[in-house]
């Protein structure tokens, strides 16, 4: 591993394979607990760290663990990988320059064990170029590496809107005032075969308020200036609720997926400060997870998180009655991501 990788702590994918860590009591909590024919524990032949009725987290290598799986065993992988960021964080973050050739390694075993019909969920963040107030387009050269050279298909561009994200760097944003608030963050929704599994009906949002107004007065016909066809069946509203957009949100209302990951009255966030231990800085909100696994998964199918750092993805899958694989390499992060769960570290294994 290189030192900057190392000094980062950033996991390199050619490095040796690691072997997972096993929690000293989990010996004990696999022996006396029954697990479904079908837990995902079953796939990867190391001890997990912890388990629950429909998943397992495992403290180790992302690259490892990955490269343990079976052949097109996941509906759906989501994740969000450390950035590319000017400014290196504590949890530890790739270089510009060698982000794609570091991700590739990942991307390659992802398209391996995704199922013909599964879909690869992208979160990642853009990045200033040092010393001008200009953006990097480093991720947008992994978006056509993981296209032309991984073989995904690109099957669509979402966005997520961020309204906690800091004004920075302040240099450009809040001293010189030529740069405005940096908001938004890419999702990208990408697919083994042009054709993954999906459905939007899973993931309608409330009709607002113009649209119950055109179904209760109706429309007239007409042909639109741009050359859409307004049909008398437009203002129908049978379907139970209105396509979302592709920029996802807290409770789907608005144009975007919008939602902050500053949260500081949460259940977790709480049950992580009474327990005196480290929060993970850069946690993404349920909401981002949960509009996926919905739209792209039915219950039963199996969701995994490569990068899993406080398992948000593993919770939102549970709830959602999808099995589910989490990794992380930090255990301080997946220790206390039992309190997702509601579970305390006495009662965790």
């Amino acid at each position: 591993m290189s030192s900057e990788r190392k000094e980062a702590g950033i996991e390199d994918p050619t490095s040796s394979a690691q072997t997972a860590v096993e929690h000293p009591e989990n010996a004990h909590y696999m022996a006396s607990t029954k697990l479904p024919q079908d837990h995902p524990r079953a796939l990867l032949p190391n001890a997990p760290y912890y388990v629950t009725s429909r998943g397992a987290a495992y403290l180790g290598g992302s690259f490892a663990m990955l490269q343990a799986l079976p052949d097109s065993v996941a509906n759906l992988v989501v994740t969000s990988p450390p950035y590319a960021l000017h400014f290196k964080k504590e949890y530890g973050n790739v270089s510009k320059d060698r982000y794609v050739e570091w991700f590739l390694p990942f991307a390659r075993e992802i398209h391996r064990i995704l199922a013909d019909d599964g879909s690869f969920v992208l979160n990642i963040g853009g990045s200033w170029n040092k010393g001008v107030p200009t953006r990097s387009i480093y991720h947008f050269k992994l978006l056509v590496a993981l296209v032309e050279t991984i073989g995904l298909h690109l099957a669509q561009e979402c966005f997520w809107y961020n309204p906690a994200k800091m004004p920075a760097p302040a240099e450009w944003v809040t001293v010189r005032r030529i740069r405005v608030r940096d908001s938004v963050e890419y999702v990208w929704w990408f697919s083994k075969t042009p054709w993954p599994k999906a459905s939007n009906r899973n993931v309608l949002k409330e009709y607002s308020p113009d649209m119950i107004r055109l179904a209760k007065n109706g429309v007239r016909e007409a042909i639109r200036p741009s050359g859409h066809v307004i049909r008398g069946s437009f203002d129908k509203i049978k379907a139970g609720g209105a396509i979302p957009p592709n920029v996802v949100e807290e409770q789907f209302s608005e144009s975007m997926l919008k939602s902050g990951n500053n949260a500081a009255n949460d259940d977790y966030t709480r049950l992580y400060k009474e327990s005196g231990t480290k929060i993970h800085p850069a946690r993404f909100p349920a909401a981002l997870p949960a509009f996926f696994i919905k739209l792209l998964t039915q219950p039963n199918d199996l969701v995994i998180d490569p990068f899993a750092g406080s398992n948000t993805t593993g919770a939102v899958a549970e709830e959602l009655d999808r099995r589910w694989l989490s990794f992380d390499e930090v255990e301080e992060y997946l220790l206390a991501s039992g309190f997702r769960f509601d579970l305390r570290q006495d009662a965790l294994f």
